[in-house]
């Protein structure tokens, strides 16, 4: 199977960010590939045998379903930084799309600094959350493991999708071009299309 640009490009992420935010951030990169990849195997693995134990052996395994819920909110919020570091964040664009490039490249530095805000909230609110499930002291039932351990990924996520905007905002204020993350310029490729 071929890979695309993108995907190469991805898999030999080196942040472009100078001095030790370029180390930071390309440490963080790798940290998160190992995470998502170790995730959905995990959970595949984990499904898989939860199947073969239900209709082999007549018995499911007990913990499946709370493994699985622990490991999706793992993927979904190492996740939001992994999709910020290479540009695949969602975007409305029709505004941004009209604006020259030095009006885009100023829109995308508040847009950066404005969701960087967001998720540093978000980050707040969510150890808050973390602490109110603590101090009721609430474990799984299947594993006994305390409930708040499955949400200690929301704020790392948050946290890095955080820095990871700025650092964007950053690359934007540093460059002539427009950046969508660090490494990611704006533009669209041209396709072929087959008629």
């Amino acid at each position: 199977m071929d890979m695309s640009e993108d995907d190469v490009a991805e898999k030999k992420y080196r942040s472009m960010l100078p001095g030790l935010l370029g180390t930071v951030d390309t440490w963080i990169s790798k940290v998160e590939a190992f995470i998502l990849a170790s995730g959905v195997i995990l959970m595949a693995i984990n499904t898989v045998a939860n199947v073969i134990g239900r209709f082999v052996f007549g018995e499911s395994l007990h913990f499946s379903e709370e493994v699985n819920r622990m490991l999706i909110v793992l993927v979904t919020f190492a996740g939001i930084g992994y999709a910020a570091r290479h540009g695949r964040h969602i975007r409305m664009s029709a505004i941004y799309d009209a604006l020259p490039t030095g009006g885009r490249r100023a829109l995308m530095i508040v847009i950066s600094l404005f969701t960087a805000l967001v998720m540093f909230v978000l980050c707040y609110f969510s150890i808050g959350y973390i602490d109110t499930i603590m101090n009721r002291g609430r474990s799984l039932p299947s594993t006994g493991i305390p409930a708040w351990w499955m949400y200690v990924w929301v704020p790392v996520g948050f946290a890095v999708t955080g820095i990871q905007y700025v650092m964007t905002a950053i690359t934007n204020l540093l460059s002539k071009d427009v950046y969508l993350s660090t490494h990611v310029v704006d533009g669209y490729k041209d396709t072929e299309t087959e008629v």
